[in-house]
């Protein structure tokens, strides 16, 4: 994963996590210029919080790409979103950290499933259409971005890019699990990226009221007030559970469920449905007592928490007694809000969580949101890093993402816990 905090690594993020450590700053020096006009400056009220990777030329940078390693020409890689460029970076630093050589996949039945939303850069490279070149059109394409990852490592699975807002990434992940459940992949890659390069979708957020004054998703306090941007990219390499085991692949977790569904018509466009999050809930997870634990979308907003809530209390919550409450907490209080890759974010959180056995800190809460009672609920939010509690004996946990274009996903996720083999007769 590459994250904002210097986070370049899964071990880096698992750091990240443990230690409480808040990465929202400023807009990075410089970022903005090339969407301005010559002399030109943003508006001087424009919330500059965020999550960012870092300056555009710095060791975080998304300027700096090794074109020559991935076989991409100079003139190819200044058209390609910076989108592109870092989703191959990951994908490769994703393999590597499985123990799969790229090569190995090679003409195999491998997968693409890509999370991405905005396509910014493209203001830049189609601006002027004197400046226009051969490889504009592929540079900024949302479906090259699964489309590049395939063709340079020559995978033959599936290769899909998902637009589907703040849930893209989890619903690539779901689209990902049907197509090993299908055989329609032997493996596959499922991510997320989402870079934020103009003021232009920050300034409308802004003023539709759902930043944060203050820059910091407060998720279920009562003193949320909206969210906080961020940016970054995450993969997961993901094989069926008997194919991973027969080949001697490291298991970190293990999909149980994972499930997509829609709003409707709710009370507006982007307002979140408590009936449409209970039902992905009641699908995901068939025995609701043994779920530990629940990776929120969590994004602090006054209408968006309570409704999480009461659904998470309604299907996960109810019947629990008060020492074995639903845990649940969001990584959007560490990284802010990071959009189309905000599903995969939560799920290497949780899959780092339930590998590790201990749950990190949930940040900025003190008093809960007054819409929200948690001990009625059956809920605790997670405060401090404390051990895994495993109420069932295995350890469970769900992720949830849900997009402001109504289409919502939910994992189920479980430990993995190794077949024993028996012993060889002496």
């Amino acid at each position: 994963c590459r994250l904002p905090g210097g986070v370049r690594s899964a071990a880096d993020f698992w750091r990240l996590l443990c230690e409480g450590r808040d990465a929202v700053g400023q807009v990075p020096d410089g970022r903005w210029t090339d969407f301005l006009p010559p002399g030109g400056e943003p508006p001087a009220d424009i919330a500059r919080h965020g999550a960012y990777l870092g300056p555009v030329d710095g060791p975080d940078g998304i300027a700096r790409f090794d074109a020559e390693f991935f076989g991409v020409s100079a003139p190819e890689a200044q058209s390609m979103d910076p989108q592109q460029r870092i989703l191959l970076e990951v994908v490769r630093e994703a393999l590597d950290h499985a123990a799969v050589p790229a090569d190995s996949l090679a003409g195999t039945r491998t997968g693409v499933f890509v999370g991405v939303g905005g396509n910014e850069y493209a203001h830049l490279t189609a601006a002027e259409l004197d400046a226009v070149g051969g490889w504009t059109a592929t540079g900024v394409s949302p479906s090259v971005t699964a489309g590049r990852v395939s063709y340079l490592l020559d995978l033959r699975g599936p290769s899909v890019a998902v637009d589907t807002a703040c849930s893209s990434s989890l619903v690539a992940v779901q689209q990902a699990v049907r197509s090993l459940a299908a055989g329609d992949s032997d493996t596959a890659l499922a991510a997320g990226v989402n870079l934020l390069l103009s003021p232009a979708a920050t300034l409308s957020l802004q003023r539709a009221g759902a930043l944060s004054a203050e820059g910091r998703c407060k998720a279920f306090d009562a003193a949320a007030d909206g969210i906080s941007r961020g940016e970054g990219c995450g993969v997961v390499v993901l094989k069926r559970l008997a194919d991973a085991e027969r080949d001697g692949d490291r298991v970190l977790a293990v999909i149980e469920h994972a499930v997509v569904n829609q709003d409707g018509r709710s009370n507006g466009l982007t307002a979140p449905s408590a009936g449409a999050q209970r039902a992905l809930l009641e699908a995901a997870h068939r025995a609701p007592a043994d779920v530990d634990y629940v990776e929120a979308h969590g994004t602090g907003t006054p209408l968006g928490d309570p409704i999480e809530a009461g659904a998470l209390g309604a299907v996960l919550g109810t019947g629990r007694s008060p020492d074995r409450p639903l845990l649940i907490g969001s990584v959007k209080t560490n990284l802010g809000h990071l959009e189309a890759a905000a599903g995969i974010t939560g799920l290497i959180k949780t899959v780092l969580s339930l590998h590790h056995g201990r749950i990190p800190p949930h940040l900025h809460y003190t008093t809960p949101n007054p819409h929200i009672d948690p001990e009625r609920l059956g809920l605790r939010v997670v405060t401090a890093t404390e051990p895994w509690p495993r109420y069932s004996g295995t350890a469970r946990a769900g992720v949830s993402a849900f997009g402001f274009s109504g289409t919502n996903a939910h994992v189920a996720l479980r430990e993995h816990r190794p077949a024993t083999r028996p012993k060889p007769p002496r």
